[in-house]
């Protein structure tokens, strides 16, 4: 009986890995996040463009908001305006070595790019994801701070260790 509940939890791990490369959705972060929180910017230097306003964080630069922390080598803060003139942050743009930490998990990537009204975050390129127990990589996510989800696309890849408990052995 042990034999044929290890071959069944192999077989169902196998056919689970060889499913088409659509989205995969995982939980991240141990608690929500608000993306209605200030957004606190520290770096090496700043660049400010006089035309449109964007401002360009280069050098060790992390971003925090709340829970969240976003590291990178660059970071670029794209302003919107409103209708009655005021200026927000529409999103953040961010190059070089970034990484994502939200609780206990953490998401490295080439580049993210973070919409503050929407409070979503993209990484883009080489993207992994270290949930302590598990690691997952893929081309792309999407992650949702509202909700504390986020969705792998392009190549999702993750090994599975199916665990068999000392009441198998009976």
């Amino acid at each position: 009986m042990t034999h044929l509940r290890s071959l069944l939890l192999f077989l169902i791990s196998t056919l689970w890995l060889a499913l088409p490369a659509t989205a995969q959705n995982v939980a991240f972060g141990a608690v929500k996040a608000d993306p209605s929180l200030p957004v606190e910017v520290t770096s090496d230097a700043l660049s400010v463009n006089q035309a449109d306003g964007a401002a360009e964080f280069t050098g060790s630069v992390l971003i925090t908001q709340g829970v969240m922390r976003l590291s990178a080598d660059r970071v670029l803060v794209v302003y919107k305006t409103d209708a009655e003139g005021k200026r927000a942050i529409e999103r953040l743009e961010a190059t070089g070595r970034v990484l994502l930490v939200s609780g206990p998990d953490a998401a490295e990537a080439q580049r993210a790019e973070y919409t503050i009204d929407d409070g979503t975050i993209v990484m883009t390129g080489d993207v992994l994801l270290d949930q302590g127990a598990g690691t997952l990589a893929s081309q792309r996510m999407v992650v949702n701070l509202t909700t504390g989800t986020a969705s792998m696309a392009g190549r999702v890849k993750t090994i599975l260790n199916p665990s068999a408990s000392s009441s198998d052995n009976n």
